[in-house]
């Protein structure tokens, strides 16, 4: 096994002491010309790389900002992670991503991970309806940004979209086509967004003065496609059969339409779906598919904004407060939604 080579060995090669090759790494300017080149010569043929974890151990702070989300598998979540890498890189930060798979055990291994990493802070999705993961990862006193989550009962930041209202948006929306009898594909019901599109769902019925028993629902251990596939075929063994279906996600979406192109059930004429998020697979469906619009990667950049600026020397005329940034969804009809009942 090849070994590692240090700055004791870069001073060696280049005759000089330990403390001019850190100068040379650190303050370049306070090398003379042909020390500092001498120096890089040593580091170019040995191949050595600073060691980022002992650096960050003598400063006290990290150049990593952690981002814990629900599932990587859901382009939702990637743009996320592309706002939040873009503003990072802008500040001079790296960005650790991590997936908590909707599972609360492996999202508090990846917290104990961030804590033993010293991380700079912290973006997460909480998978943890309890809230007993946040409040363990609290004790390090890392600061911490929810990101797609309000943060209800808590003083850290947080950037979300109004998860109500975009239940509402598609509800209205099948409504105002005509449809009196609906199914929501849910997702887990432990998901705070879960629960929040179906009372803005419900909220938009009671508006057009239909009652709960308007929406079947139709709960889901996963938000990906398999699951909506399953929840397709649910679906289709109803024996009254919903005119349309709100998903609480565009994965969950395509599963459905999936398992009514199977069955050829026809879409929209015979269901029409809406889904939420509004990703790029969203647009390419075989049938197009509405869907409720989340701005991902503003999310992802606002919250690592948001970090950037609480973990800043804070200066006495500028000292950081804790916000809820809220952002409005918005709906982007397609063809998977327009057949008039």
């Amino acid at each position: 096994m090849a070994q590692s080579v240090g700055i004791k060995d870069v001073a060696r090669a280049a005759g000089v002491s330990v403390g001019t090759v850190s100068n040379v790494i650190n303050r370049p300017d306070t090398v003379a010309t042909e020390t500092r080149a001498r120096v890089l010569s040593a580091i170019d043929r040995l191949g050595y790389v600073r060691s980022e974890s002992a650096r960050q151990l003598r400063a006290g702070r990290s150049r990593i900002m952690g981002l814990l989300v629900l599932d990587m598998g859901n382009p939702f979540f990637v743009d996320v992670a592309r706002g939040a890498e873009r503003a990072a890189r802008q500040a001079g930060l790296g960005v650790m991503v991590c997936n908590s798979a909707q599972n609360p055990g492996e999202e508090a291994e990846y917290l104990s991970l961030f804590a033993e990493q010293r991380v700079r802070g912290v973006l997460l999705t909480p998978a943890d309806a309890t809230g007993r993961n946040i409040e363990a990862f609290r004790r390090h006193g890392i600061p911490f940004v929810l990101v797609d989550r309000v943060a209800e009962g808590t003083t850290e930041c947080s950037v979300s979209v109004d998860d109500v209202a975009g239940g509402a948006l598609a509800v209205r929306h099948l409504v105002d086509a005509g449809h009196r009898s609906l199914a929501y594909v849910s997702g887990p019901p432990g998901l705070n967004q879960v629960r929040d599109r179906r009372t803005g769902a419900l909220e938009a019925l009671s508006e057009a003065g239909l009652g709960p028993d308007a929406l079947r629902e139709l709960p889901t251990e996963r938000l990906d496609v398999a699951a909506g596939r399953d929840a397709g075929a649910r679906l289709l063994g109803l024996a009254d059969r919903p005119t349309a279906v709100f998903c609480a996600n565009d994965l969950l979406a395509l599963g459905v339409l999936q398992a009514m192109y199977a069955a050829g059930v026809g879409v929209p004429d015979d269901l029409a779906i809406v889904g939420y998020d509004d990703i790029e697979f969203a647009a390419a469906a075989a049938v197009p598919l509405t869907s409720v619009r989340q701005p991902a990667v503003t999310m992802g950049a606002m919250a690592a904004d948001l970090l950037l600026e609480e973990t800043e020397e804070e200066g006495p005329a500028r000292p950081h407060e804790h916000r809820r940034v809220v952002l409005q969804p918005e709906l982007v009809v397609r063809r998977s939604s327009l057949s008039a009942r």
